[in-house]
């Protein structure tokens, strides 16, 4: 015996009375209101650790939340506009630098004497890596190898969403009940 391609108990789609109140009970949310309540919520990309390859046992965490002002804010900095063009090396030293929340060491997150997390900002950053500047130069004296700096910004902006597809939906591929 064969099964049935579908049964009578299958929820039909919900329609909207002509008033243009949802025709359900009470208790659910129409799909306008899901819709709303789903546009409402934050969205935020998770946290990621990022190792310092010449560092062993040296972690980053990275806020990977990149606004595409703050992309171009970067690139400018990074000399985008100039005659010379950009250097990637600055740009990833940016996106580095304004990304890091906290720094471990061997899996443990390091604090200053202030009970701060760290980061590039950090007094005790700017003096372990005797610089004055956050953003080139802490970044820089910190990875110590500049190539491992542009790896840790592609990581960063793959987390951050840079490098993910949005695929199409085919509507004429929907299921049907036949």
């Amino acid at each position: 015996m064969t099964e049935a391609l579908y049964t009578e108990d299958t929820p039909e789609p919900q329609k909207a009375a002509k008033s243009g109140k949802a025709a359900s009970a009470p208790t659910e949310l129409s799909a306008l209101q899901r819709l709303k309540e789903t546009i409402a919520k934050k969205v935020e990309r998770p946290e990621i650790i990022i190792n310092v390859p010449e560092r062993p046992g040296v972690q980053l965490r990275i806020r990977p939340n990149i606004t595409q002002q703050q992309m171009k804010a970067w690139r400018r900095n990074a000399g985008e506009d100039t005659k010379a063009g950009m250097d990637a090396t600055k740009f990833a030293c940016y996106l580095v630098g304004h990304t890091t929340d906290g720094i471990l060491i061997d899996g443990e997150e390091v604090f200053d004497d202030d009970g701060f997390e760290l980061n590039f900002a950090s007094k005790a950053v700017l003096q372990m890596t005797e610089t004055t500047r956050p953003v080139p130069d802490a970044v820089r004296e910190f990875f110590g190898v500049d190539p491992h700096i542009e790896a840790a910004a592609l990581t960063i902006l793959d987390a951050a969403g840079y490098s993910d597809t949005v695929d199409a939906v085919d509507p004429t591929m929907t299921s049907s009940k036949n």
